[in-house]
């Protein structure tokens, strides 16, 4: 079955930078359209980015777009999230998406 496995998270300071990774397993990853969100404390899901099954077409919400960059590794069947300038209202969990599957998720603290 699809297995989504997201690591990578922690607690860092603002400004600081964390990259998520996703392992997938189960599906055809090559194939897939990946999504990462995420939930904020008391939030509802929050899209954050897309990327195409080949990593040539990205999107990205307001609130990350040009501090977050996703990307793929198809050889690896494993997804990135690389985060910079991370800020306090960046906590939350986030959790990689296949279609309406998502993985357990990791949790991400921005805090001084």
């Amino acid at each position: 079955q699809v297995q989504l496995v997201e690591s990578g998270g922690g607690l860092v300071q603002p400004g600081g930078s964390l990259r998520l990774s996703c392992a997938a397993s189960g599906f055809t990853f090559r194939s897939s359209t990946m999504t990462w969100v995420r939930q904020a404390p008391g939030k509802g899901l929050e899209w954050i980015s897309n990327i195409s099954s080949g990593g040539g077409s990205t999107s990205y919400a307001s609130s990350v777009k040009g501090r977050f960059t996703i990307s793929r590794d198809n050889a690896k069947n494993t997804l990135y999230l690389q985060m910079n300038s991370l800020k306090p209202e960046d906590t939350g969990v986030y959790y990689c998406k296949a279609g309406l599957t998502r993985g357990q998720g990791t949790q991400v603290t921005v805090s001084s």
